[in-house]
């Protein structure tokens, strides 16, 4: 424990926050970062409970409060409040993959559960979140990050299908045992979700590029453009490599069931899944980037830039009324980008009720707080337009369209009621209402898998589209040399827990490589 009175003498701090009209002038991260003095005194609250929930990540009433990977919290907070910034690195990355990650994206289920957080100190949780990014940001910076070779090699090789955190996490766990590991990946880049379905001011790209780069040097090989079970053999795969991990992520997005979808035409009709809009913009902002850095480091790329870039894929943002259908993170991404790339306006349709801005009586500490929060789009909408994009209980029933184009929405009001014993959803009478619309951006979850890497290794899917295993914590399928993990294993999840996943997953292939 840093200070034993830590949590008394300093208030919680967390890092800065440009201003929204400010930082929607273009797509860089907005959190400046506090100083050395200022960071050693958040890791000074800590105060080393006796049961440190923040680690603990237990399940209460359905929902995992506490940190996913069992991070040595309290540790390296210790080490961080004392200077020992490598000490600090050492403790974080025992159970951590990738701290540079989810110091940026996690929603922080540590944080949740940390003791100043509750109800009785009531002086806000310790700076969990933003304290590993100073750590794993400062181990970069000192070069104590540098490149680890495994000195002896154990000669079994392993194919990773899928460089998403989870394959991330896998290779490089195993790579660290000694294996010999490739990573397949049917994208341009690693990084899955983290390279394309995370907006770059919410996830620098150079930051994943950064760790990628540094796999490699430890001797991880990646092989990009090969989609495996279409451009590539999986029976190949299956032949020439001791141990299989599927990480592919669950990339099939539930559609829209609206009246009017059918009258549109198949392309550039202002119908797009989030995931394929975000992968578009984000793929704009690389190949900008990389031009600036490569040609010259004078040019200065817009917003402006981007949607120009975006317009010659088909795909135009600027002056349209922009409809985002899902409340969720991805749905935020999607309102943030549209107010970048210059919108007329935005708005959020969310099935569900709004939540209560603070905790319900059935929702105690330290149980995930089921409350209203005003993530980063929001925060830029209200600032820009004057209001809140979201509005909730509502959904979509019919598109309208002109010339095989969506030209405007029909919403209606919904909720749930028991009906013969079951829960369903009906819509209240006479609450329609039309909404101009020329870009409908669906972000309303995933359905599982994509179907046909799981069919050509033959392994079998659940109900829920994700590959079989015997139970959620075993990662081996009925045949013993494919293994999975992520949301290919566990549904759509958090970044966190794919990394989990990912760690868990490499587990059992060692064993199974070893035995």
């Amino acid at each position: 424990m840093g200070k034993d009175t830590g949590f008394l003498d300093y208030k919680r701090v967390e890092n800065g926050n440009i201003p929204p009209l400010e930082r929607i002038q273009n797509f860089k991260e907005f959190h400046p970062v506090l100083d050395d003095e200022k960071r050693r005194e958040q890791a000074g609250r800590c105060m080393n409970c006796g049961v440190p929930m923040c680690q603990s990540a237990i399940k209460l009433a359905g929902m995992v409060t506490g940190c996913p990977l069992h991070n040595y919290i309290p540790e390296w907070n210790d080490a961080l409040y004392k200077g020992q910034y490598d000490m600090a690195a050492w403790r974080l990355l025992k159970t951590s993959s990738f701290p540079e990650f989810t110091g940026r994206v996690c929603p922080a289920l540590c944080e949740k559960a940390c003791n100043c957080g509750n109800p009785v100190c009531n002086d806000g949780a310790v700076t969990i979140h933003d304290n590993e990014l100073y750590i794993i940001e400062k181990a970069f910076a000192s070069g104590y990050m540098k490149p680890e070779i495994p000195e002896v090699r154990s000669g079994k090789k392993v194919a990773v299908v899928g460089a998403g955190p989870a394959g991330l996490a896998v290779a490089d766990w195993l790579n660290r045992r000694g294996h010999n590991v490739t990573v397949y990946e049917r994208e341009d880049r690693a990084g899955g979700l983290l390279m394309y379905g995370i907006p770059n001011m919410k996830l620098d790209k150079k930051i994943v590029q950064r760790r990628v780069d540094l796999m490699k040097a430890e001797g991880v090989e990646f092989i990009f453009n090969a989609d495996v079970g279409k451009s590539f053999s999986a029976d190949e795969l299956a032949k020439n490599y001791d141990a299989v991990a599927l990480c592919c992520g669950a990339k099939k997005a539930r559609p829209l069931s609206a009246k009017g979808v059918e009258d549109l035409c198949s392309e550039n009709s202002g119908l797009m899944f989030a995931v394929d809009f975000l992968t578009q913009v984000t793929k704009s902002v690389v190949g900008l980037t990389e031009a600036q850095d490569k040609f010259s480091s004078d040019l200065v790329i817009t917003n402006k830039n981007v949607e120009l870039s975006l317009e010659k894929k088909g795909i135009s943002v600027e002056g349209k009324d922009v409809i985002v259908l899902g409340g969720g993170d991805t749905g935020n991404d999607c309102t943030g980008t549209s107010i970048r790339l210059g919108c007329k306006s935005v708005t959020q349709i969310e099935m569900m009720p709004c939540p209560p801005v603070e905790r319900a009586a059935n929702n105690p500490w330290p149980q995930w707080p089921k409350v209203l929060k005003v993530d980063y789009g929001a925060e830029e909408s209200i600032a820009k337009f004057g209001h809140d994009p979201r509005v909730y209980e509502t959904t979509i029933k019919e598109v309208y369209t002109k010339d095989g184009k969506v030209c405007g929405v029909k919403t209606v009001e919904v909720e749930f009621k028991m009906i013969e014993g079951k829960r369903q959803l009906v819509e209240r009478e006479g609450s329609e209402k039309d909404l101009p619309a020329d870009l409908i951006l669906v972000a309303a979850g995933f359905l599982g898998c994509e179907d046909y890497t799981a069919q050509a290794f033959n392994v079998e899917l659940s109900s829920r589209n994700t590959v079989m295993t015997s139970s959620a914590e075993v990662y081996q399928t009925a045949n013993e040399k494919i293994f999975t993990a992520g949301d290919m294993h566990r549904g759509q999840s958090l970044v966190v827990w794919a990394i989990a996943e990912g760690r868990e997953c490499a587990k059992e292939i060692d064993k199974y490589l070893m035995k």
